[in-house]
């Protein structure tokens, strides 16, 4: 084999729901398709950033394209600015944000705004501010996220999340991590930006439209994941296979242009519950006449998790199912389907419960599994596995591993 269709379902992962019988959504749903690749491929659960440890997206990915987040990873924020195609220059910082609902004390009420579904006219304003010297850039991302990026002198990504990572408590002011001045600049100045965006967006006619409605206001700048430009060693440099990504969401697309693989625009490709997996799994297949490792990532199963949606991750579950029948069946191609982490619906965040994984093509040894699920891929060949060691049991399965020793 010399090709890869790497798939990542964020979030796929959960815990037995009464309601369903006991079952994961992934286990209540029906797959023949992702089964079918179970029992003919080799199957295992993976601990994507180690065992216990309950991972973001954007470790976890970094993770399972097998570079150690311990040495490499400098926050979120660069992959989301990434991701939305902003410029970074050495020396800025970049956040990941919500746009969010405060009350007038700043308790939050909806750290996603009612999930409005487009940010950009609300932040417009708010593009290019000028503060102490620092300019402030903003770009909408899907639904209610956005990335901001600091440009200007003495800035440090040692900062505190404003985010407080949760509902009805009291946004937070930036604060420094260190004791250095530009660590203190940067809180001061990132706390005055905050300020100027909530009178802005008070003021906004938009929020105003909103209020009469009942409708949760998006009034507020919730930003996280503080982080810089570090170049690492790219994917084709670390393994000779050229490669692309299939995304909707900033973030994945932010990750593979840090690590040099090239984003395919795929139209319908929104990153939500309503993204065209056929048009994204045809252009996965096509994808594979110019590169050697295609990484497609699906989103929605995490929005579900996050939501506490059982029924919905089931059947978007099937929704995968169906249109992943389009690479199921590829001559020369190894087909891995796993996760990034865990989502369960009765937690409603990311959890350190494994994820399932399966590999299928020519060659694979084949394990006594016969569906893919959590449970069910705790008997694979592959075992428990983590993240890092992902990448190395696909060179080995493409016959492009190294030998150690003599």
């Amino acid at each position: 084999m010399n090709k890869v269709i790497f798939v990542v379902c964020d979030g796929l992962g959960d815990r037995p729901i009464k309601q369903l019988k006991n079952l994961t959504p992934l286990e209540a749903a029906k797959t023949s398709n992702l089964d079918k690749l179970a029992k003919e491929g080799i199957t295992g659960l993976v601990h994507t950033v180690g065992y216990g440890i309950r991972p973001g997206s954007d470790v976890s990915h970094l993770s399972l394209f097998g570079y150690d987040t311990k040495q490499c990873y400098k926050g979120r924020g660069m992959y989301e600015a990434l991701g939305l195609g902003m410029k970074l220059n050495k020396g800025d910082v970049a956040f990941r944000c919500n746009l969010a609902t405060v009350k007038s004390d700043l308790t939050i009420v909806d750290r996603r705004a009612g999930r409005i579904e487009s940010a950009e006219p609300f932040i417009k304003e708010l593009d290019g501010a000028l503060i102490n010297g620092v300019r402030f850039a903003i770009q909408p991302g899907v639904m209610h996220r956005t990335a901001v990026v600091m440009s200007g002198y003495n800035l440090s990504y040692k900062v505190s999340d404003p985010d407080p990572h949760e509902i009805d408590v009291k946004a937070k002011k930036a604060m420094p991590l260190d004791n250095s001045k530009e660590a203190q600049f940067t809180a001061d100045v990132l706390n005055r930006f905050i300020e100027f965006a909530h009178i802005k967006l008070k003021q906004n006619p938009l929020n105003k439209e909103r209020s009469k409605k009942k409708l949760p206001e998006a009034n507020y700048l919730l930003l996280r994941g503080a982080g810089y430009v570090e170049e690492v060693q790219s994917f084709f440099d670390k393994y000779k296979l050229s490669a692309c990504c299939i995304a909707g969401a900033p973030l994945y697309k932010g990750i593979a242009k840090a690590l040099g693989m090239d984003i395919i625009e795929v139209k319908g490709a929104t990153g939500t519950l309503h993204t065209d997996l056929e048009a994204k799994f045809t252009a996965a297949k096509n994808a594979l006449k110019r590169y050697d490792f295609v990484f497609v990532h699906i989103k929605a199963t995490d929005s579900c998790g996050e939501d506490g949606n059982f029924a919905e991750k089931k059947k978007f579950i099937e929704k995968i199912d169906k249109a992943i029948r389009i690479i199921s069946n590829l001559d020369d191609t190894l087909i891995v389907v796993t996760a990034d982490h865990s989502t369960p619906c009765t937690l409603k965040t990311h959890s350190a419960d494994p994820v399932p994984i399966l590999m299928n093509g020519i060659g694979v040894r084949v394990d006594d599994v016969t569906k893919f699920g959590e449970r069910a891929c705790a008997n694979g060949g592959l075992g428990h596995i983590i993240g890092l060691n992902v990448m190395p049991e696909i060179m080995n399965l493409l016959g492009k591993s190294q030998l150690y020793g003599n």
